[in-house]
């Protein structure tokens, strides 16, 4: 068994103050650009990007046939990951999760059906309704959220967001409601009933 301060001097940052050596064999970066997509901090980190995308993804999904949403998805997530570098080209910390490409479909999703309704529970205190909310607002909502939280991030002295990428969030729902028409297959004139 290693000790702590063993530890210590193998898990460190390259280059930083004190650390010396070398990390070992790390995959080629191509290969972690895609990775990344499909790891997850925690149950409820991939909990919440998967009901996102069982919500919202299927109809995108019929609208663009499955190999382009694909390619969709995947182009959506290579493009919120470059937003987020792009923002924070320093930052040490590991970006994962699919959010990035899941932002891109919600950005599809808008710009395809901007008058589909969603089907959402509201919490008033210790009660619950469902509602359907527009897409639009849920959405718009959503997005300007992210957008708050990303510039106030940036506003802090110790960039705050608490490790949520949240201009991976952004870079990938401009990048949906910008591409999504090159990868429609069908157009579906009428708006999907409510989704849940």
């Amino acid at each position: 068994m290693q000790s702590p301060e063993g530890l210590l001097s193998t898990v460190a940052c390259q280059g930083q103050p004190g650390v010396s050596g070398g990390p070992g064999p790390q995959p080629a970066t191509w290969e972690t650009v895609f990775t990344s997509m499909f790891l997850h901090g925690s149950f409820l980190h991939i909990l919440g990007n998967m009901l996102f995308l069982a919500i919202f993804g299927p109809t995108v999904e019929d609208a663009t046939g499955r190999l382009r949403y694909a390619a969709f998805y995947l182009l959506g997530g290579l493009v919120a990951l470059a937003a987020q570098v792009l923002v924070d080209p320093s930052s040490t910390g590991p970006t994962l999760g699919a959010s990035g490409a899941i932002a891109a479909v919600l950005g599809g999703y808008l710009l395809l059906y901007p008058r589909a309704r969603v089907l959402t529970i509201v919490f008033i205190v210790f009660f619950f309704t469902l509602v359907e909310v527009p897409a639009v607002f849920l959405l718009g909502f959503w997005f300007l959220e992210q957008l708050y939280f990303g510039l106030g991030g940036l506003a802090s002295p110790l960039g705050g967001g608490e490790g949520v990428a949240y201009f991976a969030h952004i870079g990938g729902f401009a990048f949906g409601l910008l591409a999504i028409r090159l990868f429609v297959a069908r157009r579906r004139t009428e708006p999907p009933l409510p989704v849940y």
